[in-house]
Order: C-alpha cells, then structure tokens, then sequence
C-alpha cells in the first residue's frame, strides 16, 4: 500500500497544478455567438472544439470529455439540446452551461435536463469571455476538486498509516482501513461517534488530552506519544500527529506505528492546509486561490457593471496581470540597446539548449589552496600588523578590499570574516569557539576559485564588506533580529562559494553536471547554498551549527538559504518590485509597524544582499574601474569558451575585440542598479552610496561620449 508520504505528494500536486479547461462549443452553424465564444475561448487560453451535428458532438466528448460543453438551444430544429445534454450527462457529469433565447422564462426545463446553467443570447466577447471565466472558477473547478478528493481518498484507504478524521465537534468522520486493523475497529463502530466515546487509555498523563486540545482550539499541530486503547481492551503507544484543519471545519488525527518520520504524515502543500470533514467556516477569500488569481477574479467581476472605457482599461490590466512577466520591464528591440539585451539575456536566462546533442560537460574545479609565506590566523590577535592595517576603515564604505587581496595574497575572506564576525557577536550567537570560526572560512575560502577573474574569494569579502555596512544603519537594525544580521553575514560569506566564472546560461547551454542535476533552474545558486553547508557539516571542526538548538538552527538555514537563492537574477525585478511595494510604499505613508513582519524582514534580507552583491557601481571610482575591468574579463573568458565549443554565444557584445566596457556599465547601471539602490536608500539612508553612483555614471558616460572603449582614457 501507499505511505502517507503518497498522500501528501498527491494532495500537492491535485491543488498547486494550474489545469485550463476544455470547450465544446454545439453550434449548428456559425453566427456572432458562436463567434464570441471561439474569441472567449482563445482569450481564456482554453482548449476548444466545435461540433455542427449531435452525432459529432457525441463522439468529440467521448474523446476529450470537455470541461465546459456550451450547447446552442435557439435553433430547435436543427437538434434536441435536451436530449444531446441527456447523453453527455450519462457519459459524464462534467457541467454543461446552455445558450438560449431572451424570451424564455424558466431555467427549470434545462434543469431538469441536465444542464447546469443558462446563458442568454448576447455575442458580446467581453460577456461571453466572462461566462467562461466564472464557469472555470465556478464549476469546473468544483470538478477538479471532486476528482482531487476521489485521489486523495483512494491514497488513505491505501496508506499504511492510520488515519482518523473528525470534525469540529469531534465527530469522527473517517477512518481508514489501517485504523481499523490497528485498533481493531470497524468503520460502522465509529462514524458519527464523538472521540471522547472511544475508550482512552490509563497510561496517559492526565492532563495529556487537555494540553492537545489547547493546541487545537490555537490552530496549531500537536506531536508526539499517544497510548491509545484497542476495542480488546490493549494499550498501544503510537507517536501521534493531530492537525486542525483551517477553513473546513476538520481535525486530521495520523497515528504513526514506529516511526517518527512527520515529514511524509502532513497532508497539506507548502501553500497552506488542506483536509475534509467538519462544517464550512466561510472566509473573506478562497484560501485555495492565490492572491493574484483574486485580484484577477474581482476585475472580471468589476468589468461586467463597468461602462465599456473602464472595461476596455480593465481588460488591459487584466492582460498585464496574466502575463507570466509580471515583474520584468518591457526591453525595446534588441538594435536599440545591444548591451542591455546582452546582459538580460547572459544574466535572467536559463540558456539555450543545443539540438545537436553535442554537450561539453563543465566539470567542478577542485579547491583552490593558494601558495604564500602568509601564515593563518589563529585569532583576531594573531593578525599581522600590516594586514590589520588595511582593515583600520573597514566600518566605511570606502574601504580598499584590494588593498587587504594584495596584502593577505588573496585570502581577505578570512582576515575580513574574523574581524567583521566579531564585531556582530556571531560566535556568541552560534555558541562556536573563535578556532571553529576561523576553520570555517579557511574551508569557504578555500572553495572559492583564485583563478577566476571576478567571482573569486575578494568578491565575497567585498559583498560581505558592503552587507556588514548595510547591517549597521539605523533603519535595518531597526527592522533586523541578530538571527537575521547573522545569516546574512554567513550568506554573503558563501553565496558565490566554488562559482566557475561562468553564467548559469553557459552552464545550461553547456549540459553540464550542476545543469543536470537542478534542472537548468538557479543552478549555481542551488549550488554555492547546498555546498556551503555540506563543507560546514561535514567537520566538526569547522561546524559553526553544531551547538545551535536544532529549531533555531533550521531558522538560521532557511534565512541563509533564502538570501543566497535571492541573488539569482531571473527573479531581480521581482524582488525589487515587491520590496518597493510591502516596504518603500508604506513608509512614505509613515507605516512603519509593517517593518519587523517576518514577511518583510524576508523582502529586507534579499534586498540586503542583492544590493550588497552588485553594489560595484557604487563604490568609489578607482574600485568601481577595477570591478568592471575584472567582470568583463570573466565574461571575454565565457564568450572565447563559448567560441571554442562551438556553444551559443549568450552575451556577443562580450567580445575581447569589439566589446564597449564603458556602454555595458551604463547599460548594466540604467537596467539593474538605479531603481534598486533608489528603492534601498529609500530605506536605508545611503546619501554617499548614491554620490559614488552618479559619478561613476557620469565617468562611464564621458567615456562612452569620447568613443572609447576602454577602462580609462588613454592618458592615464
């Protein structure tokens, strides 16, 4: 039989997976209303067919077995709608809306037919556009559900597990046949009973029924030892999860039998609970439906009283609020801005996958263990006089990180890792010693590639460096608890850990091993996360975790794991958009209590960090030139690579010969980093950050100007 585990999987699936319709439209010829739906049908994306004959109608939904079958009933002789709904009713029960005159007066013969619904003659697209919608939402996704129920119960008559399920008055309204043979029970014995009738074991704390129906009342889950009693009198211990089920009124008891694995006992998807049983507890909004889909739902709804400017507009909204590049600005034609196009496509896109079959595997670089007479630090006090010197300033924004590369022979993580660590109390925070801390960053070090130009391991000083100076103003601390400062600390010290110096377009294009294994999605992100804690957990002697409180270290991971996930590029504008949105927004209207919801520390930490990654543009000029000069050699290396493996070429202005660095940096700054860091130092205060930000703009622009192509001008 199917483990619990089937059940969640399939619970899931049936409700987070959008289905469109199908459509039969019956028409014995075609006319304006025919018309209106085949433009309705196209609209809504639905698949649609047209029968002209009983006959066809007949054999097109055995076939298919339509969602939505919309039958013409003005034009009686032609065909008997009444009897053809007849035969579709006996072959389904999918709904089936019919299409009828003004003049007719009572819906009770249709009914009594078979159809579910009356449309009155009106060819207007919008109208019939609309009827369609509310029957997806209405109908047809009563059917969906039907058909996820029918799943969702044959995998608990089949599970393994023992399942029980009351409603709010603790009326046991189902128990599967593990149940039974567990607690020796029939079905018949129990249905309808209150839980309280069931004989409850002596071996039970006293105040043990008391302390789960506490949890209950609270809406939260309650876990652990249960000693149950059998119908023969027996006692037996089970490790019990009790879940209240929000919105339909039930409780889903799962009694386990020598397992604690919880993870495959809850029936609920990642958005939200789902269960059966219970009286209906009626809600401002469909639970089930996301947001998006409600605002699309009240616009629809909105249209049909609207005069026709406000519902031509609205159909415009509603065209935007459907498109799957809900974030993303609109780019011009790609003669207008070649560079930006570039980039866009370099860096928001999953690459374009060969047909050739021809794939270069683009192998993981070992660790890279740099040679020097630099010894390792053991602590803070162990730090040479000279490298302590570079890191005099490190609290300003203008501090030099390739003074401290050069000084440290390109090991800054760990010298700026310790300094900045202690200065936000992380050691104290993770229970670790200072030797443990510093074995860690060795290991993340280590793991970063020397040998690429740009993302090596003074990047990740330079992005930890900018997120430290983030952390200190004011108005994210304010907003911060120390568990978020200190995951973003540690994900900023891995989050380009072991980076190829290639783009997840190269990596996917190429076939490559990382491509295949997370599926061509935020490939190198999943990466740098999952790898930063294999090296941390694989030694205890680097394991900053290992005396964390199990809770909160999964608190900790997740942050960590968040914001690394975030400095994906595909999803930059809607992080942007969103921070703008829950945070910017409110605070121009003085909200400033919204500020510390977990939902928005989570918006503030990926804007943290995103800004912390590509802050290069707005550091000061001669660091600024040293960035640029040292990403577009890492991209000149991707495009040559590219070349010689005959892989599409994802950013062709990134060519050595002709590339214009100073037109990429105003590209990448127009595109990605304006908007931003305006919204950031809306937040944060950053009054020097955007100073640095316009004169680099302007020094990139007077090169641009002067038709160079270079770093600098060709005096210096």
């Amino acid at each position: 039989g199917c483990k619990a585990k089937s059940l969640k999987q399939s619970i899931t699936l049936l409700r987070v997976i959008p289905v469109k319709a199908t459509v039969l439209l019956v028409f014995s010829k075609d006319d304006s209303q025919s018309n209106g739906f085949l433009w309705a049908c196209e609209r809504a994306g639905f698949s649609c067919s047209i029968a002209r004959t009983p006959e066809t109608a007949l054999q097109c939904f055995l076939e298919k077995h339509h969602d939505i079958i919309i039958i013409d009933h003005r034009h009686s002789r032609y065909f008997d709608a009444e009897v053809l709904c007849g035969y579709v009713q006996r072959g389904s029960s999918a709904p089936v809306p019919g299409c009828g005159d003004r003049e007719e007066a009572s819906v009770m013969p249709l009914i009594a037919a078979g159809f579910n619904r009356r449309y009155v003659e009106n060819p207007h697209m919008m109208s019939c556009y609309n009827e369609l919608i509310q029957l997806e939402y209405g109908e047809v996704h009563a059917q969906f559900q039907l058909r996820a129920c029918n799943a969702i119960f044959t995998a608990m008559e089949q599970s393994q597990e023992a399942i029980e399920i009351t409603n709010e008055d603790q009326l046991i309204q189902y128990v599967n046949p593990a149940y039974e043979a567990i607690m020796g029970y029939q079905q018949g014995e129990l249905l309808g009973k209150e839980g309280v009738e069931v004989p409850k074991s002596e071996k039970n704390k006293p105040d043990l029924l008391e302390t789960i129906n506490s949890c209950i009342r609270n809406g939260k889950e309650w876990q652990g030892v249960y000693f149950a009693k059998k119908k023969n009198g027996d006692s037996v211990q089970q490790n019990v999860k009790i879940m209240p089920v929000i919105g339909q009124g039930g409780k889903h008891k799962d009694r386990r039998k020598g397992s604690l694995d919880v993870r495959s006992t809850t029936s609920r998807g990642s958005d939200g609970e789902s269960g059966w049983g219970g009286t209906a507890t009626a809600l401002p909004a469909d639970p089930t439906i996301g947001v998006h889909t409600q605002v699309i739902n009240i616009i629809n709804a909105a249209q049909e009283s609207s005069p026709m400017p406000v519902a031509e507009a609205l159909d415009r909204v509603l065209e935007i609020l459907r498109t799957t590049e809900l974030y993303s600005p609109q780019l011009g034609t790609k003669d207008e801005d070649p560079h930006t196009n570039d980039l866009v496509g370099g860096l928001m896109m999953d690459g374009l996958r060969r047909l050739s079959g021809n794939e270069y595997i683009f192998a993981t670089k070992q660790p890279h263990h740099i040679p020097g007479h630099l010894g390792t630090p053991l602590s803070l006090s162990d730090i040479p006089q000279y490298v302590a010197r570079t890191m005099e300033n490190e609290e300003s924004w203008d501090f030099d990180i390739f003074s401290l590369e050069a000084a440290t022979i390109r090991r800054p993580l760990v010298y700026l890792g310790l300094k900045v660590f202690s200065r936000f109390g992380v050691c104290e925070f993770l229970h670790c010693s200072e030797s443990t801390l510093r074995a860690w960053l060795q290991a993340i070090e280590a793991n970063y590639h020397s040998s690429n130009s740009y993302h090596n391991s003074t990047h990740a000083a330079d992005v930890l460096h900018a997120t430290a100076y983030f952390l200190s103003k004011e108005h994210v601390k304010q907003s911060l608890d120390p568990v978020d400062e200190v995951a973003a600390l540690i994900a900023a010290t891995v989050h380009d850990v072991d980076h190829p110096g290639r783009t997840n377009s190269f990596l996917c294009n190429a076939g490559s091993e990382l491509a295949i294994l997370y599926n061509d999605t935020a490939v190198l992100e999943s990466h740098h996360a999952a790898l930063a804690f294999q090296i941390t957990t694989r030694d205890d002697k680097c394991n900053i975790f290992k005396n964390m409180e199990r809770t909160e270290y999964r608190t900790l991971r997740q942050a960590i794991i968040d914001m690394v996930l975030a400095t994906e590029m595909t999803k930059h504008f809607e992080h942007v958009n969103k921070f703008v949105n829950s945070i910017n927004k409110p605070l121009a209207e003085s909200v400033k209590s919204i500020l510390t919801s977990p939902e928005n520390r989570i918006l503030i930490k990926r804007m943290l960090i995103k800004c912390a990654d590509v802050s290069n543009p707005c550091r000061p000029l001669q660091l600024c030139i040293e960035w640029a000069g040292r990403i577009s050699e890492e991209y000149f290396a991707q495009t040559d690579e590219e070349k010689r493996q005959g892989l599409p070429v994802v950013m062709p202005v990134f060519d050595r010969n002709t590339c214009s660095i100073p037109k990429s940096q105003i590209s990448f700054i127009d595109y990605f980093i304006t908007d931003m860091f305006d919204a950031w130092d809306a937040f944060a205060d950053l009054p020097n950050l955007m100073q640095h930000l316009d004169n680099n703009f302007k020094y990139w622009k007077n090169l641009d100007e002067r038709k160079l192509r270079s770093l600098r001008p060709p005096m210096e």
